[in-house]
């Protein structure tokens, strides 16, 4: 069976896998993420990271900011409704005769509001790889979650929400970052936060200065008010997105971090998600890209 790489191209890290078939055999990965190179230095950073496995001619295959404007060569935004992997892949022209490479095009939306993908939709086309014919929302959670509409094998429309930047930007540069450092967990505080958000979101702001509060003149621990902001920013989003999942199935893909938490969110209010591991669905995208013509 012909070996072909994988490559998972973001903005500040780079990883690539061996596959045969569809099975990754080696993974290696680099900080040389898009924003710290110029396009000239795409090729020579992924043979440097790879070169040993390039013994002859070699297929690549790359989703991620790879495709960006700034990235190796832009891949440009195929428009919804469309299938998971846009309207066709961008071959991108090599130095090296033994790389033969294409990237996959992120996909873009104009209504009933804007907005952009790339990377996520090769999950995507992992999932509708793993559950074919599946009819549902995929969420993809992660810096800037996404709520995909699936149907027809087409993604049909997305919205994207900022919950994972917001969770950082909360807990390393406000106020709040002092009544949060460290890593434990409160499922029941969390649960609860869910409820108040999704019950009213229009609170949101005002409950984020009480985890300071609490820390303050109770003593809150750290792990408590880590879960009561999860909870309420996931709660925020679960509002905001209500239409997307209410009464429909649901597919999540994501980290082992932040896939338990939208599911226990998701749970609570009466759906049982479906969980495929995102890295899986990575694999099986970028094949099913290796297989188009």
């Amino acid at each position: 069976m012909t070996r072909w790489i994988a490559v998972d191209w973001g903005t500040t890290a780079l990883r690539a896998s061996l596959m045969e078939g569809d099975t990754p055999l080696e993974t290696r990965a680099s900080d040389k993420g898009m924003n710290s190179l110029t396009p000239e230095e795409f090729e020579p950073t992924l043979l440097a990271l790879a070169d040993d496995w390039v013994a002859g001619p070699t297929e690549v295959l790359c989703c991620g900011m790879v495709g960006a404007r700034q990235g190796w060569v832009e891949a440009r935004y195929s428009a919804v409704p469309c299938p998971a992997l846009g309207t066709g892949l961008t071959t991108v022209p090599t130095k090296d005769p033994r790389l033969s490479v294409r990237i996959v095009p992120g996909l873009k939306q104009v209504t009933p509001h804007a907005d952009v993908m790339r990377g996520e939709e090769t999950q995507i086309a992992g999932i509708l790889r793993a559950i074919p014919g599946f009819d549902g929302v995929a969420c993809l959670p992660g810096t800037h979650t996404k709520w995909c509409h699936l149907s027809a094998d087409e993604v049909v429309s997305f919205r994207t929400v900022m919950t994972g930047e917001l969770f950082a930007t909360i807990t390393k540069q406000t106020v709040l970052r002092h009544s949060l450092a460290g890593d434990g967990w409160s499922e029941d505080a969390f649960l609860e936060a869910v409820s108040d958000a999704l019950s009213k979101p229009e609170m949101l702001t005002a409950r984020l200065f009480e985890l300071r509060a609490a820390d303050l003149l109770t003593g809150q621990e750290a792990g408590v008010a880590r879960a009561v902001l999860s909870g309420l920013l996931i709660g925020s989003e679960l509002a905001a997105t209500r239409p997307w999942w209410l009464g429909r199935d649901v597919v999540i893909t994501g980290s082992g971090k932040t896939t338990p938490a939208y599911a226990a969110a998701l749970s609570s209010q009466g759906v049982t998600p479906r969980i495929l591991p995102a890295d899986a669905m990575t694999y099986a995208g970028l094949t099913t890209a290796r297989e188009l013509p």
